[in-house]
C-alpha cells in the first residue's frame, strides 16, 4: 500500500549536495571527470526534485571536487585531466538552467569552500562573481568541522571578506558535529547568513537566543543527522526545539543518493516522530522562501506561489487587510 504523503503541497530546499544526489547509474555511465556527467548530473537534479514537489531549491558543491585540472591537489588520486573548477560551475549551471527550463523548477546553487582546503577559497568566491547571474547565489564552507580552527584559516576569511564586500551570500555548516563556539565563529567571523544544520547552537542557550532575536535560518537535515551521528535517537532532535520556539528553520535531505532517501522522507520523520503538523511544515516553507538567496522580486513570487498553493494571504494582502 502507497504510505500517504506527509506533505502533499509544494516545497522549498535549501541544503542538499550535488554531489550527493547522483544516481548510481549517471556515474556509472559516464565517470568522473566527464564533461557530458557533469551536466546530466545537474540536469537530472532537478528532473528529481520535480517528482519531490519542490518548487524551489538551493543546491550547492564544490567545483574542485569534481575537477581534474587547475585544481591543487587533483581530488579522489585522479590522473591530471582537462576539466577545471571554473568549467565545472559552467557545466553545472547549463545542467540546471535545462532542468529548470524542462521541469518547472527554480534552481539556483551554491559554491562550497572545503575546510581542509583553505588554498581553493578565494576562487571559489571569484567563481561566486562570475556565475552570479548563472543560477549561482552563494557560496558555503563544508567539510570535518572537527579540524581545529578550520573556520579561521587565514584562506577561509579572507574568501568570507571578499564574500561580503561582494554582496555574495554566505551560508555555512556549522553546528552539526562541531560545538557551539563552530557556530559563533561562522556567524562573527565569516559573517554567514544561514546556518547548516547549526543542531549544537542548543549548547549555548545565550548565542541561541541571540541568533534567534536575529532570525537566524537553520538548514535542519533530520535524517542525515540520524544517519551520520549528528543526532542520537534516544535524545530530542534539535529540530523539535526550534519548532517548540518558532524559529525560522527549513527541512532538507543533504545527500539524498548517500542516504537513500528523498524529502518526503524527512517530513515523514518529523510527522511520525515529532508530531510535525501540516501547519508548521506550512510555516518552515515559508521561511526557507524568505530566506532563500533569491533575489526580492524572485522572491516575492516564490512567496505568492506558496501562499496561494497553502490558500494563505499573501503578505499584499494581508498588509492590505490589516493597514
Amino acid at each position: 500500500m502507497t504510505q500517504t504523503p506527509a506533505f502533499d503541497k509544494p516545497k522549498v530546499e535549501l541544503h542538499v549536495h550535488l554531489d550527493g544526489a547522483i544516481k548510481p547509474e549517471t556515474i556509472l555511465y559516464y565517470g568522473r571527470g566527464c564533461r557530458e556527467a557533469i551536466e546530466r548530473i545537474a540536469y537530472e537534479f532537478v528532473e528529481m526534485k520535480a517528482k519531490e514537489d519542490v518548487v524551489y531549491v538551493e543546491v550547492r558543491y564544490s567545483p574542485h571536487l569534481l575537477a581534474n585540472s587547475k585544481v591543487e591537489p587533483i581530488p579522489w588520486n585522479q590522473a591530471e585531466g582537462d576539466l577545471t573548477p571554473d568549467e565545472v560551475v559552467a557545466l553545472v549551471s547549463q545542467g540546471l538552467q535545462k532542468g529548470e527550463q524542462d521541469f518547472g523548477v527554480k534552481v539556483r546553487s551554491i559554491l562550497c569552500c572545503m575546510r581542509h582546503q583553505p588554498n581553493w577559497s578565494l576562487e571559489v568566491v571569484e567563481m561566486c562573481k562570475k556565475y552570479q547571474h548563472q543560477t549561482v547565489v552563494a557560496m558555503d564552507l563544508a567539510g570535518d568541522e572537527n579540524i581545529k580552527g578550520s573556520s579561521l584559516f587565514p584562506g577561509h576569511v579572507k574568501a568570507f571578506e571578499e564574500a561580503v564586500r561582494s554582496g555574495i551570500h554566505r551560508t555555512v555548516h556549522a553546528g552539526e558535529v562541531g560545538s557551539a563556539e563552530v557556530v559563533r565563529e561562522a556567524v562573527d567571523t565569516l559573517r554567514t547568513e544561514r546556518l547548516g544544520h547549526g543542531y549544537h547552537t542548543l549548547e549555548d542557550e545565550t548565542l541561541y537566543a541571540r541568533l534567534r532575536q536575529e532570525n537566524m535560518h537553520f538548514e535542519v537535515c533530520p535524517w542525515s543527522s540520524y544517519l551520520t551521528g549528528a543526532w542520537k535517537w534516544d535524545t530530542e532532535h534539535a529540530v523539535v526545539r526550534f519548532k517548540h520556539d518558532q524559529a525560522n528553520y527549513s527541512l532538507n535531505t543533504d545527500d539524498p543518493l548517500i542516504f537513500k532517501s528523498t524529502l518526503e522522507t524527512d517530513y515523514q520523520m518529523t510527522k511520525q516522530h515529532m508530531d510535525f503538523t501540516e501547519e508548521e511544515f506550512k510555516r518552515l516553507n515559508i521561511n526557507a522562501a524568505k530566506s532563500s538567496f533569491l533575489p526580492e522580486d524572485e522572491k516575492k513570487q516564490l512567496l505568492d506561489l506558496l501562499y496561494n498553493a497553502y490558500g494563505m494571504p499573501s503578505l499584499a494582502a494581508a498588509a492590505g487587510q490589516h493597514p
